[in-house]
């Protein structure tokens, strides 16, 4: 069998055929409203599935599994934003190779065969669950690489991918801002089903996060509680799910950037096992453009009420 034979065969492993992403290939899309209607920025950094092809053959793990830890169809499921008048930026690339709601650098040295910078954030928490910049395992726990990798490999990702998606959501911010005096960034994930909530609840629907309160302003957060079960959907704030680096590095209420994190439950979309849209996920669709141009509309008027932060509060 050849080398091509082997990664075809690799491939069609997965549930759906998973493209092999060269490095040179933009590592996101950029889907820009018409017109800027919407203070709104729209992102879906995890639902990414073009996977490297020296990832596939260098993993442990066969493509179907790797694929555990993607948000699957979370960019279609916010596919409505450009329309209504807010971008929409989604990576390209899968979560397992690198994962940009973390911080540049958290990295777990015992993953790597030479010694790690001191920049490097080695004891954060993430980290010592495995699942860090370049994560250890995938989301249902099973380890990614044989050996271990090179610093060199994780400086690549991190200037390659990582950093060329976070100059682009922070261009659209920067451009929001510009145009209507602040920024509502929502952050879009999902949740598998069978997580619980403390108590051993049951998940609800949608899990909100606003890293209590210090990312995004009470206000917007709850009228998205209230819309979204207005819908009839079962939300949760900040439990589970309090928001992750990019809710906390983005959401700077001081100075009108605010960010939202929305974590869906894939019950509602998607055969969790077979990695399949249901007939449900159009729905759910039409329900999140409704969700966004009411968050649109909220917090366009809580900007018209906000006070003007100084140049000196940035």
């Amino acid at each position: 069998m050849t080398e091509r034979e082997g990664r075809i065969k690799l491939v069609a492993m997965a549930a759906e055929p998973v493209p092999l992403f060269p490095l040179s290939a933009a590592p996101f899309e950029l889907r820009e409203a018409s017109a800027r209607a919407l203070p709104l920025v729209v992102a879906s950094p995890h639902s990414g599935s073009d996977y490297p092809a020296d990832f596939l053959r260098s993993s442990r793990l066969d493509p179907l599994t790797l694929r555990r830890s993607e948000d699957s169809f979370v960019d279609e499921i916010f596919a409505g934003a450009p329309r209504l008048g807010a971008p929409l930026l989604r990576a390209l690339f899968p979560r397992a190779y690198i994962d940009v709601n973390r911080e540049a650098y958290e990295l777990d040295p015992t993953m790597f065969a030479d010694a790690l910078p001191g920049f490097v954030n080695a004891s954060s928490l993430r980290v010592r669950m495995g699942l860090g910049t370049i994560a250890r395992i995938v989301a249902s726990g099973e380890e990614i690489y044989p050996g271990k990798l090179a610093f060199a490999e994780a400086r690549g990702r991190i200037d390659g991918l990582y950093r060329p998606y976070h100059r682009a959501l922070s261009r659209l911010v920067s451009e929001a801002e510009a145009v209507f005096g602040g920024c509502l960034l929502v952050d879009c994930h999902s949740m598998p089903s069978q997580v619980s909530a403390p108590g051993g609840a049951r998940a609800a629907d949608i899990v909100l996060g606003d890293c209590h309160g210090s990312a995004c302003a009470g206000e917007i957060t709850s009228a998205a509680r209230r819309f979204l079960e207005e819908r009839g959907f079962a939300v949760a704030v900040n439990s589970p799910y309090a928001g992750g680096f990019t809710t906390l590095h983005y959401g700077r209420p001081g100075v009108c950037r605010h960010a939202l994190q929305i974590e869906i439950n894939r019950g509602l979309y998607m055969d969790e096992r077979r990695y399949e849209r249901k007939p449900a996920l159009s729905c759910l669709a039409a329900e999140m453009a409704l969700l966004v141009e009411r968050l649109g509309k909220v917090f366009g008027d809580w900007l018209a009420q906000a006070p003007r932060p100084s140049a000196a509060a940035d």
